[in-house]
């Protein structure tokens, strides 16, 4: 293990990593938030956490109107683009925002658990996406990183005014710049920031390291079973952390099954590395998988609930644990998987994966139509 964790790191573009950190707090409180770095910038709040008060203030200072945007996964759901319209790359809809009593309805919109009759879709037209086209995808993605629905309202503000309304209105201000390249300079930023010796059942010569990205953001795990060789490839299992699988048992899944399998076959083997990565729910949060969860109940597949959601069917990316390996000394592993896009991540991440080994568990009642969906949608290779 390097001696990083004793070391001071000078991180590249850390002030923009807790600029975006920041912004993602202010979204999940219901806070708005000022996003741009052109010739406008757009006033943001995301749709599941505006309330009528704030989406008064962002009416009033973006001059009485403002746009609701929605993934084309989601307006698809709702009937407002075709699966034509939304299928194309970064496929947008806006409907136009006027009324500060709209706050209800907005939620409504984002949210596939409420009954549409209610929300009356149809009160609502698309409009052209204008200046709110150039924003809308960082503002998506800012409450795509909060862990929110990914729907968002914005309305456009004069650069003029943006220093006046940021400094008067106390409004924090990120780049779109930043947003778009949060995900790899977080995951490039990470450092290990605590280790120690923690015996497992079955696996008693086991350390655990924690590794943290600079803006303080959530801690991924490396747990090292034995004393793995760095000059030959090591036995690695990339694990996404699922509190309902790992944690409380749950069936519907097999995540439970495939930790404690990996750890036990980690440890059959003599040695290897388990990285446990915090993208609860393919990236989308535990929030949000439950509320997939009772997409699921209705009829949903796995792939349906997440796109019905907004999000798309797996929204993970595994340069943190490309990261993770190359600053554990291990650039080349032997990777329990039956995922492809596991292997085709960390190769396009620089990490050589000189074999593919299975790690398949039987199914239960309650997970069968889970694992059909994997092999089906995903192309998991069982």
């Amino acid at each position: 293990m390097p001696d990083s964790l004793a070391q001071h790191r000078v991180i590249p573009g850390r002030r923009a990593l807790m600029a975006v950190d920041r912004a993602i707090a202010e979204l999940r409180r219901g806070s708005p938030v000022i996003v741009g770095d052109g010739a406008a910038v757009a006033v943001v709040l995301a749709a599941e956490t505006a309330e009528r008060e704030q989406l008064g203030r962002l009416l009033v200072l973006c001059g009485g109107s403002a746009s609701l945007a929605l993934t084309a996964q989601r307006a698809s759901a709702l009937g407002l683009l075709t699966p034509a319209e939304a299928a194309g790359s970064g496929a947008i809809a806006t409907l136009a925002i006027n009324a500060a009593s709209e706050a209800d309805s907005l939620r409504s919109l984002a949210d596939p658990l409420t009954d549409r009759s209610a929300v009356g879709v149809e009160r609502f037209r698309l409009v052209a996406g204008g200046d709110v086209a150039a924003y809308a995808p960082a503002a998506i993605e800012l409450a795509k990183l909060a862990r929110l629905l990914p729907a968002v309202v914005l309305g456009m503000l004069p650069t003029s005014r943006t220093a006046e309304i940021a400094r008067r209105e106390d409004i924090l201000t990120v780049g779109v710049g930043d947003v778009a390249g949060y995900g790899s300079v977080a995951a490039r930023s990470m450092a290990p920031v605590s280790e120690a010796n923690v015996p497992l059942a079955g696996a008693e010569n086991t350390r655990i390291i924690a590794f943290r990205p600079a803006d303080g953001g959530a801690e991924h795990l490396a747990i090292i079973i034995g004393e793995p060789a760095a000059d030959h490839p090591v036995l690695t299992r990339l694990h996404s952390a699922c509190l309902t699988g790992d944690l409380l048992g749950s069936l519907r899944c097999d995540c439970g099954d495939q930790l404690q399998g990996a750890i036990a076959e980690i440890a059959r083997q003599g040695s290897g590395v388990l990285l446990y990565l915090a993208q609860e729910g393919r990236g989308i949060g535990l929030v949000n998988k439950l509320r997939a969860y009772r997409l699921q109940d209705r009829g949903a597949d796995t792939v349906e609930a997440n796109l019905q959601l907004g999000f798309e069917a797996d929204e993970r990316i595994y340069l943190p644990a490309a990261e993770m390996l190359r600053q554990l000394g291990f650039p080349a592993v032997r990777l329990m998987t039956n995922n492809p896009e596991k292997v085709a991540g960390l190769a396009r991440s620089g990490i050589e994966v000189v074999e593919r080994v299975p790690h398949i568990f039987p199914a239960n009642r309650h997970n069968e139509g889970y694992l059909e969906t994997k092999a089906t949608r995903f192309g998991h290779m069982f």
